[in-house]
Parts: C-alpha cells; structure tokens; sequence
C-alpha cells in the first residue's frame, strides 16, 4: 500500500514551499530534494503569499520565531487555505514562551492544516493543556508508550475531531490519526535524536507526500511517517567504526534518496489501533 504514494509524490515532483527555522533550512531543502520534491525557501512576507500560490504544499515550522516569520506565515496560509493546498504546522517547543504560545493560537485560530505534527508535549500545549517539557524537547510524562496507546490514541482522535486536521505525534512510537483511524509506527532509531533537524525533515516529508497524495491524506501521513523512522534505521545499520552523528545525518539523506517502493513497504512497521 505505501509504495504507491512514495511512487506518485517522486512522479508528481510536488513544489513545497517551507517557511522553516534558519537552523535546519538547509536539510530540510536537501531532504525535499531527495525525495524528488521542489523546495523552496522563500520568508518574507511581501512575497509569501504569491509564492506560496505557485507551489503545491505549504510548510509551517516554528522553530526559530519570530514577528516577521510569523505574519509571513499567516500570508502564505491564507494563500494556500483559499487554493485548497494542503498545509502542514509544526508547532516547534511551543511551550518554551509565550510568544510562542500566543503566535501558535492565531495561526490556529485563522488557519486551516491538513496536518499538524509535533512531539506530545507540543500538541498537549496545543490544546491548553499543562506540560512540563522544557524547549523542543518531549517531557518524559509525555512520552508514549505501549500500555498508553489505546487512551492516548483516543484522545488524539478526538483533537482530530474539534481540529478538523490529521495529527501525526512523534516519539519512540510514532502516532498517525485523523478522526475515524490511528495507526502506531515503531519505524525510527535512538540516533536520530542526535541530529538537529529531523523533526523539521520529517514535517518536509510529511509536507510533500500528502501533496502528492491529496486524495487519501491519511495514508499518505502514515507513509511519510515510515519512510523517514526506516531512512534513520538505515543509516545507523551502514555506519562504520569511527563513524558518528555527522556521517549519520548523511547517511540518512542517502537512505532517503535511495528508497524504493518496495523497500518501503517491506520495511514499514505499522499497526492499526
């Protein structure tokens, strides 16, 4: 099943348009390419809205924030909500300050997203509810775990309901949800979390497969979510004695890059709930 929404984003080639944070632009760019997507870049505000016009998805990342970055935001997602394109938020330590936590209600409040995805404790904060994380990391009362998925699964799909929107929760399992399905994912390696940026990569890859796949969202998120926790796993099974984070952070570009639909659906680990 997955094969065949990797196959039609690479065929398709879909133009996304990323207003990034500045410390990860330049992988997320790279990741994008990989996959066989057009990344482009473009921040300003007096541009974002025509750009984001002439492209086929709109990345959100609130990674580095700030007012410019944010009102560019709002223009490029009134934009893409009026065109029907999909558009992916990725709520970047949203708890960290409330200006974060002020920015991230207004662009929930006059935006529309076919996905939202972040750590627990991000999409906790989302909803109003108290956490105890520090920065963009997850609090280890927010971690997932296996005993929890059954609750924590319903409830997500529930802010699926109230937002109208797709969730994809990242972690040790990755959680995939729209109202009516949640699918666990146990792809991924611990060497990712030595890597800055792989969250923003993977909110890219989310970006881009779900425009190329706009009629079957979910899938295509479920997709998205396995072939980058399968890239991770790659990576760490071909380094070398010697070898550490940064050949790491290649070699999963590699993974990427190289990814067949077969390879995807053979190494694809997934459960519906």
């Amino acid at each position: 099943m997955l094969s065949e929404y990797l196959e039609q984003l690479r065929q398709s080639a879909p133009r996304i348009h990323c207003i990034t944070n500045h410390v990860t632009s330049n992988d997320v760019a790279n990741l994008l390419l990989a996959l066989g997507a057009k990344p482009i870049m473009a921040q300003d505000e007096q541009e974002t809205a025509q750009v984001a016009a002439a492209c086929n998805g709109l990345m959100l990342n609130m990674g580095t924030p700030d007012s410019a970055r944010m009102r560019a935001m709002l223009a490029a997602g009134y934009q893409a909500n009026e065109l029907g394109l999909p558009v992916v938020l990725d709520p970047v330590g949203v708890g960290a300050s409330d200006f974060r936590k002020l920015w991230a209600k207004q662009l929930m409040d006059q935006l529309s997203f076919t996905a939202i995805r972040g750590n627990l404790s991000e999409i906790r904060t989302l909803a109003g509810l108290h956490t105890e994380a520090s920065g963009v990391d997850v609090s280890e009362r927010d971690r997932v775990s296996a005993d929890q998925l059954p609750e924590t699964a319903a409830w997500l799909q529930e802010l699926c309901r109230r937002w109208n929107t797709i969730l994809v929760v990242s972690g040790e399992i990755d959680l995939v949800c729209d109202s009516k399905r949640c699918f666990a994912v146990w792809n991924g390696d611990p060497m990712m979390q030595s890597v800055t940026g792989t969250g923003c990569q993977l909110t890219a890859m989310l970006t881009a497969f779900l425009a190329a796949n706009r009629q079957q969202p979910l899938e295509a998120a479920l997709a998205a979510v396995c072939m980058m926790g399968l890239s991770g796993e790659i990576a760490h099974s071909r380094l070398l004695p010697g070898e550490g984070s940064g050949t790491y952070r290649s070699r999963m570009l590699d993974a990427a890059f190289c990814m067949e639909g077969a390879g995807l659906e053979q190494g694809a680990k997934y459960e519906l709930q």
